[in-house]
């Protein structure tokens, strides 16, 4: 078992920023949701060096409730993401689809992964 440190692999250190968005979406328009959550993350990921990772999960007795792990290189690179084109556009799409959104800024206690 590999543990991700302060030091390594997904680049945390005292700097990086990390928050979980729990989201309850409309489960009529759920599909819809998803694909723009989709493509917001690829979006993120592949042009923003300060978006590090995210983990995108459904309850699995309650899909339409939504959990997002997001790691930022920092704060800024955070604040940076939330005024990037394709930010906006996934915002504006999901505005009717999404009932609730609570986000929660948490700091990691330990992220482990399993080594090939």
């Amino acid at each position: 078992m590999m543990t991700l440190t302060l030091q390594n692999s997904i680049a945390q250190n005292e700097t990086t920023y990390m928050r979980i968005a729990k989201i309850t979406v409309d489960s009529v328009k759920l599909n819809d949701y998803l694909i723009a959550l989709k493509t917001q993350m690829q979006s993120a990921l592949k042009y923003e060096k300060g978006v590090l990772a995210y983990s995108a999960v459904q309850d699995k007795n309650n899909p339409n409730k939504i959990t997002i792990l997001e790691t930022y290189a920092s704060v800024p690179a955070y604040e940076s993401h939330i005024q990037t084109d394709h930010f906006n556009k996934y915002k504006t799409t999901v505005a009717d689809m999404v009932k609730e959104l609570e986000l929660t800024d948490v700091i990691p206690i330990s992220i482990k992964t399993k080594q090939k």
